[in-house]
């Protein structure tokens, strides 16, 4: 059974984060709007980020690092399949993470528009 370009994107996103972090996350959900892939992101700390942020210091350093790490590894590299995948190049990436509902999201703004079969919901996996 084909995969959709939303899960296909969103197992390249899970790698990244998996290398980066140790865990990838739990569920991610993709939705592609013209030159933008815009990917929910749940289920993402490790027990020690969890540790760490009971206090709001420690969540604002969960944060904080989860956000620049994110940013650098794409500014270094884009990931390995994903502009051909969607078929445009990466411009940007914008990504935030909120600490207390273990959630984070990026929105990838890419030079063309992604051509997308809009029959299929967004994927939740």
């Amino acid at each position: 059974m084909p995969r959709s370009k939303e899960e296909a994107f969103n197992e390249i996103v899970r790698r990244v984060r998996k290398e980066c972090f140790g865990k990838g996350p739990e569920r991610i959900q993709t939705y592609f709007i013209h030159n933008m892939a815009i990917s929910l992101l749940y289920g993402n700390l490790t027990p020690t980020e969890k540790f760490i942020s009971q206090t709001p210091e420690g969540a604002e350093m969960v944060r904080a690092a989860r956000t620049k790490m994110i940013q650098q590894r794409y500014a270094q590299m884009v990931p390995e399949g994903m502009e051909e995948l969607v078929g445009s190049r990466l411009l940007y990436l914008f990504s935030d993470f909120k600490v207390e509902a273990d959630m984070g999201v990026s929105v990838f703004i890419f030079e063309q528009p992604i051509q997308t079969d809009h029959s299929h919901p967004p994927s939740e996996r």
